[in-house]
């Protein structure tokens, strides 16, 4: 496989996982997930004017999922 066609399957895997991922950050928000966002450990400061909201525990968790979710898909493909 030459130089060319390996970047151009790189580019065509990198394309698709941009648009599966501009899907998702369409219809997650219609799925009304209602632990999701609110979990214990998400930082949420509101004061008069301001508001901040960090939800690093919810990352931590879809992180999670999502190693486990790719080493599952890549044990079955074989590599």
């Amino acid at each position: 496989m030459s130089g060319f066609e390996a970047m151009g399957k790189m580019l065509v895997f990198m394309g698709l996982l941009v648009v599966v991922m501009g899907l998702l950050l369409i219809f997650i928000p219609k799925l009304k997930v209602p632990f999701l966002g609110k979990l214990p450990g998400d930082i949420i400061i509101q004061r008069e004017r301001f508001s901040f909201y960090f939800p690093i525990v919810t990352c931590i968790v879809i992180s999670i999922l999502l190693t486990i979710v790719l080493n599952v898909v890549i044990r079955l493909l074989g590599r």
